[in-house]
């Protein structure tokens, strides 16, 4: 790279710049091709959970969403039956 840099830097210096050629891309069928080959290895190297964690993880996860239901539920309760006995105050 450093040579390529060199090379049309000394160029431009003699007036002579060269225009670098262009390179071809490929095809949008073969890059597409290329893509379902990479997306198909790094398939290959997932590790899947056992469905015995996955079913332990989902009970977990349905036990604590239960929980936080319960406790915004009662602040809620809470808080509304806080504003409806200052309202009666006023």
């Amino acid at each position: 790279m450093a040579e390529n840099e060199k090379k049309a830097l000394e160029a431009e210096q003699n007036g002579k710049a060269e225009k670098p050629a262009k390179e071809k891309k490929p095809s949008i069928w073969k890059r597409l091709s290329a893509w379902f080959k990479s997306l198909r290895a790094e398939a290959k190297k997932i590790s899947w959970a056992s469905f015995k964690s996955v079913r332990y993880n989902s009970i977990v996860v349905i036990v604590c969403v239960v929980i936080c239901s319960i406790v915004i539920g009662l602040l809620d309760y809470g808080f509304s039956a806080a504003i409806v006995g200052l309202s009666r105050l006023i």
